[in-house]
């Protein structure tokens, strides 16, 4: 299922615009557990931020986890260099090129995790949640599969922009009133996650950016744990380190039954970016040239 919530408006001054971030992630292996089965990546200079929570017997969580953090990663990476990079099934012309190469990015890590699961007896069933971030000069992009959360915060109010996928939260859209009888074994049962089968469908949004806009991504071992309006107050109140070690130390003082994760992303401010004014000369240039056309 796919989501598009894109509320984007072209803008000329916009494209000018390159963003400056404060960000930070932890992760941490929690009280109860023996492996840190969490992933995660962060990088301003790609605008790129993910966070995996592996599962699977054998330390094949913490294996699915990685692969799909580093096969999206990598993938990012080389399609910057090389924009003719192969994509992943059919773009959706709905969608703009970077949220196509975001969907792209995790159905190939949906296509490794699952080839690695088939290929080796101890990662039999290995499976991960993804949700991810990805920033161009006008908007971000969410995209998620499974139910590690992804929160934005917009004048100082917090909203969940990913789409759980467990069976009590699909089950809720349906009927909201039975969906109440299902037992808690419900709340985290995964209906679709990255390698348990041959394909995936991620949700996806793409939102305008501002200035002081704060965006989060965790682990399941986080939300269960601390309220989005803890979070809400975290992030608002503390350098995005500071925040993200808060939330953590918060989630295991109340238990730390599972492997904590989180990234803090903050919008800070704005400078020229060199392809902007490029785009922009280029587009002052042909304006120019279309007015004495036309007056001449």
């Amino acid at each position: 299922m796919q989501s598009n919530c894109n509320d984007v408006e072209s803008n000329y001054s916009l494209s000018l615009i390159m963003l400056v971030f404060e960000s930070a992630g932890i992760t941490h292996i929690g009280r109860k557990r023996k492996v840190n089965e969490d992933s995660l990546f962060l990088d301003d200079d790609l605008g790129l931020y993910l966070v995996a929570d592996g599962m699977g017997g054998h330390r094949a969580g913490e294996v699915a986890s990685n692969l799909a953090v580093e096969t999206i990663r990598d993938y990012i990476k080389k399609v910057g260099e090389d924009p003719n990079t192969q994509e992943f099934g059919k773009p959706d012309e709905a969608l703009s090129t970077e949220a196509n190469r975001l969907l792209s990015g995790i159905k190939l890590s949906n296509r490794v995790v699952h080839q690695a699961s088939k290929s080796n007896e101890s990662y039999r069933g290995m499976g991960s949640t993804i949700s991810a971030i990805y920033f161009n000069d006008d908007t971000f992009i969410a995209a998620n599969v499974g139910d590690s959360p992804i929160y934005f915060v917009h004048n100082g109010s917090i909203d969940l922009l990913s789409v759980p996928h467990t069976v009590i939260a699909e089950h809720t859209a349906i009927d909201a009133e039975s969906a109440g009888q299902l037992g808690p074994e419900f709340y985290h049962m995964l209906t679709q996650a990255i390698g348990s089968d041959e394909t995936v469908r991620p949700d996806i949004c793409e939102i305008q950016h501002f200035k002081d806009d704060i965006l989060i991504i965790s682990s399941d071992g986080l939300s269960n744990n601390v309220s989005p309006e803890e979070i809400l107050d975290a992030v608002k109140n503390k350098y995005s380190e500071t925040a993200c070690q808060y939330l953590v130390d918060l989630a295991n003082e109340r238990g730390g039954n599972d492997n904590i994760t989180a990234i803090v992303i903050k919008i800070k401010k704005a400078k020229l970016s060199v392809r902007g004014i490029k785009g922009f000369i280029q587009r002052f240039l042909e304006g120019l040239y279309n007015f004495t056309l036309k007056k001449y």
